[in-house]
């Protein structure tokens, strides 16, 4: 079948790797493709969030019954199969396992309810809960440990691309301003499908950003870190293979379209982490080098990501498949899996 993919951001790469694999041809129509990050204009690209973001993998507890989280935790469980899969057999796709630390001030009614058995029904690895004298201070009520992966996003995306094209994916680069356009396109007028992993669709009122700044440091960092604070913030680290240092965060600001990144905002976010975990000053002389500062918008969505089957007439639909958040390469495959669901089950319209 021939297939039209809008989006080259992680999500958008992960289901067209899938839906090739299914036996579609495939093209994928997107304004942004993986490219260095080293050389990247940040103005330009600043709304291609795979380019900006960590990134890494922190499971987030379900509530019970709140089906949408749960099904978000399936996806984070399949992503995380999919991506320890891809680490063993392809080390060039920059995947690294590793320690995953969480701090919270004030946890949630799910994690104060958490057991070393319902964490590993939950899907948790290599699970422990973290002792008294390994918090960072008397504000941290509780720690814990798990195995958990990071990736170099450009050098993980930019391998899923080389998959894709090595395996007769083509690939064009066009704004488009709805999904039907990509109809129009020549060559692509045949297409019964259209993959729709734009980010935040076109025109959906549910849909808004999320702008993010973070700092790239040089220093290496042997943990993925986060800690949740009593007001809300958080401050993380993600450390990335290949030579590409430590992504050092970050801040949630919906709505705010700011391109600039605050030199206030990156000293804070230093400052707050290194008091954190003062380990990582230790690999570059006590301090912390700075090589860039960034700025990204999260695809966001109220009520959460939208996969959905639309039948658009002709024999023709629209998977849609956007409104991730900051959660695009934890769930990227799960949510491929998902889009390949709606495409074999026609009855069912909505994940």
């Amino acid at each position: 079948m021939q297939t039209i993919v809008i989006g080259a951001g992680v999500t958008g790469l992960s289901a067209a790797l899938r839906l090739q694999e299914q036996g579609h041809k495939i093209t994928i129509v997107a304004r942004d493709f993986p490219s260095p990050f080293e050389t990247t204009d940040a103005q330009i690209s600043i709304d291609y969030a795979s380019m900006w973001a960590g990134a890494h993998n922190r499971f987030i507890l379900p509530r019970p019954g709140i089906a949408d989280e749960e099904r978000d935790h399936a996806m984070s469980l399949a992503t995380f199969a999919c991506m320890e899969d891809l680490a063993k057999r392809y080390p060039e796709a920059a995947i690294t396992f590793m320690k995953g630390i969480e701090y919270f001030e004030a946890p949630s009614e799910e994690y104060r309810a958490l057991t070393e058995q319902s964490a590993r029904d939950f899907g948790f690895q290599d699970f422990r809960f973290l002792g008294r004298d390994e918090l960072p201070d008397d504000k941290v009520k509780l720690g814990i440990e798990y195995r958990t992966w990071c990736v170099n996003p450009m050098v993980y995306c930019a391998f899923l691309l080389r998959r894709f094209v090595h395996a007769g994916g083509k690939t064009l680069v066009r704004t488009l301003r709805d999904e039907r356009e990509a109809l129009s396109i020549p060559g692509l007028g045949a297409a019964k499908l259209i993959v729709n992993c734009s980010g935040y669709g076109f025109g959906d009122k549910a849909s808004f950003i999320t702008r993010g700044q973070t700092c790239l440091v040089a220093n290496e960092c042997d943990a993925t870190v986060t800690r949740q604070n009593a007001d809300g913030s958080w401050s993380f680290s993600v450390p990335r293979n290949f030579h590409g240092g430590t992504i050092i965060g970050g801040t949630k600001e919906p709505d705010n379209w700011g391109s600039e990144p605050s030199s206030a905002v990156r000293e804070t976010l230093l400052d707050t982490f290194a008091a954190t975990y003062p380990s990582i000053r230790a690999s570059e002389g006590g301090q912390l080098r700075v090589l860039r500062d960034i700025v990204g918008r999260r695809p966001t969505r109220k009520g959460g990501m939208r996969l959905e089957r639309e039948d658009i007439g002709d024999g023709r639909a629209i998977i849609h498949a956007y409104g991730l958040g900051g959660r695009g390469f934890e769930l990227s495959w799960g949510v491929a899996e998902g889009v390949i669901k709606l495409v074999n089950d026609p009855i069912k319209s909505k994940l």
